[in-house]
C-alpha cells in the first residue's frame, strides 16, 4: 500500500508548492461574471440538478502571503487539478460549478492566521455563490460541497443564505467538523441521520483507531458524523466489505488505483471522528505538517470514493422524487 500512499502524498506536495498570492492588502472584489473565475462553469446542463463545489487547500503561501492569488495561475493550476481528483463523484450525477476563489493557505494555519486568511477566503466564496444564485442555478436544485477548506466554506454558505438552502438536496461536508454550538445556533445545519435523507449536510472527518485528539476534532470536543460505509450516526463498525472502492486519482481525475473493500470504518462516540481500520498511518501517511499520523485527512474522499458516487446519485434521486410527489 506504500505505492499508492506515495502517490497521494506527491500530490498534496505538488498542490502545496505553487508559487504567488496576496498578502494582507485586501483584494478588490472578483468578478464572477468573468468565465476565468470559475474552474467549472457548467458541465452538463442536461442534468436535472447542479454541484456548486468549494475547493480544498492547496496553496502552500508563507509568512507574508496568507491567501492565493486570483491573478496566479500556477496556483490555480493546483486549486483545478485538486477539484478534478474529487470531480468522479459528482459529475456524472450533477451540472457542475467550482469557482476559483483566494483561499487560505497553509501557511496561514502554520502561523496562526487561518481565521484571517478564512474571511478574505470567503469574500470570494460568498460572492460566487451570489453570482451562481442569480446568473447560473435558474430553477434547479444543486448540491453544496466541499473538502477541508471547502467544507468550512460549505457551512458558512449555508448560515448566510438559508432561503437558498430550500433548494439545497444535501450538502457533502468532508474533513471538516460540524459542532453542536453550531447547529443549535443555526437551525438550517441538519446533520445527515441516513442514506438517503435530503436537505442535510453529510460530514465525517478520518482518523485511525488509536487517535484521541485531532486538528479537525480535538480532544473534549465533538462533531456530527455520518458514517460513509453503513450511513449510520453510531458506533456501528461498518465492515470493510461494504467499502465500494476506495479510489487513487491524478490531476485530471482520473482513477490511478481502485481497491474494493480497503477500510471498514466506525465513528467515535466520545468525539465524532470516523474511526478508520484495516489500514495503517505508515502506509497512509499524514502528510501536512500541522496534522499528526494518523489523521487520515488527505484521504477523506479517497478511502470512501465509490460508496461517496453512490450516496450522491441516490439522495439526488430521493430528493427529484419528493418534488414529482408534490
Amino acid at each position: 500500500m506504500k505505492r499508492k500512499a506515495a502517490g497521494v502524498l506527491a500530490a498534496v506536495l505538488f498542490f502545496c508548492t505553487a508559487a504567488g498570492g496576496c498578502g494582507d492588502k485586501a483584494q478588490e472584489q472578483a468578478d464572477y461574471g468573468e468565465d476565468a473565475l470559475w474552474a467549472y462553469n457548467g458541465t452538463d446542463s442536461e442534468k436535472e440538478a447542479d454541484l456548486f463545489l468549494i475547493g480544498p487547500t492547496t496553496y502552500a503561501g508563507d509568512e507574508d502571503t496568507i491567501n492565493m492569488s486570483l491573478e496566479d495561475e500556477e496556483g490555480k493550476a493546483g486549486f483545478l487539478g485538486a477539484l478534478n481528483m474529487e470531480r468522479g463523484i459528482y459529475e456524472d450525477t450533477l451540472d457542475m460549478y467550482a469557482p476559483y476563489y483566494s483561499q487560505g493557505s497553509l501557511s496561514a494555519i502554520t502561523e496562526g492566521r487561518m481565521e484571517e486568511s478564512y474571511d478574505v477566503a470567503y469574500e470570494d466564496v460568498s460572492a460566487a455563490f451570489e453570482y451562481y444564485l442569480e446568473h447560473k442555478k435558474g430553477d434547479d436544485p444543486f448540491v453544496l460541497a466541499g473538502f477541508s477548506q471547502g467544507a468550512y466554506m460549505c457551512l458558512e454558505l449555508i448560515k448566510d443564505y438559508p432561503e437558498a438552502m430550500s433548494d439545497m438536496i444535501a450538502c457533502y461536508c468532508i474533513g471538516w467538523a460540524l459542532t453542536k454550538e453550531d447547529v443549535e445556533e443555526y437551525p438550517q445545519l441538519v446533520p445527515a441521520s441516513g442514506e438517503t435523507d435530503t436537505g442535510v449536510i453529510v460530514c465525517f472527518s478520518s482518523e485511525s483507531e488509536e487517535i484521541t485528539d485531532s486538528f479537525f476534532i480535538p480532544e473534549g470536543t465533538w462533531s456530527y458524523s455520518i458514517n460513509p460505509l453503513n450511513w449510520k450516526t453510531d458506533g456501528t463498525v461498518a465492515d470493510k466489505s461494504l467499502n465500494l472502492g476506495a479510489c487513487f486519482t491524478d490531476y485530471e481525475g482520473n482513477i490511478t488505483t481502485e481497491v474494493p473493500q480497503l477500510t471498514g470504518a466506525y465513528i467515535d462516540e466520545e468525539r465524532g471522528a470516523l474511526k478508520v481500520t484495516d489500514v495503517s498511518p505508515e502506509d497512509y501517511p499524514a502528510a501536512l505538517d500541522f496534522l499528526q499520523e494518523g489523521e487520515y485527512h488527505v484521504y477523506d474522499y479517497q478511502f470512501f470514493y465509490r460508496n461517496l458516487q453512490e450516496n450522491v446519485a441516490k439522495r439526488v434521486e430521493a430528493y427529484l422524487y419528493k418534488q414529482e410527489a408534490l
